[in-house]
């Protein structure tokens, strides 16, 4: 007969949880100028998620707020910017509309960005949390100076 001796458990080591009211949020700011449109929401949907933290909870939104500024100058393939569609039905017949995305980047860029963003959250009732801490804007100004926002540039 063999006797397997267990180690002893640790004590003090527990599980620790997030909560929603413990996270302390930073604001980032993002320069947009030349950046690939992709790339760049992929790092702010991470970033919205709060994966980047050590705190990071799946069913706790530990993300921090995200301001992308100069949406316009963002960085897309020639060939995307072509073949890329956008499409939008209102429910009745007839009622689907195409946009090109060289169409919609002209006229409301910053919905490019946020629909990109949108689409790499997870689609839970969660993101919905997560997509209101993002804050896209055309020009190179905000106004959210009074947060003290960092400037982080996820590409570099």
């Amino acid at each position: 007969m063999v006797i397997v001796a267990r180690a002893p458990k640790p004590k003090g080591f527990k599980t620790w949880v997030a909560k929603t009211g413990e996270t302390k949020r930073k604001w980032f700011l993002i320069d947009a100028d030349g950046k690939s449109l992709g790339r760049l929401s992929s790092h702010i949907a991470m970033r919205l998620m709060g994966k980047d933290k050590p705190t990071w909870t799946p069913h706790v939104d530990t993300g921090d707020f995200v301001i992308v500024v100069n949406a316009e100058k963002i960085k897309v393939d020639d060939r995307k910017m072509q073949a890329k569609e956008y499409r939008n039905w209102s429910g009745f017949l007839g009622g689907l509309k195409i946009h090109k995305l060289e169409d919609v980047l002209a006229k409301h860029p910053e919905r490019v960005v946020e629909h990109a963003v949108r689409l790499m959250l997870p689609k839970t009732l969660l993101a919905k949390q997560m997509y209101k801490k993002l804050k896209v804007y055309k020009g190179g100004s905000h106004p959210h100076t009074s947060q003290n926002p960092e400037s982080w540039d996820p590409l570099n």
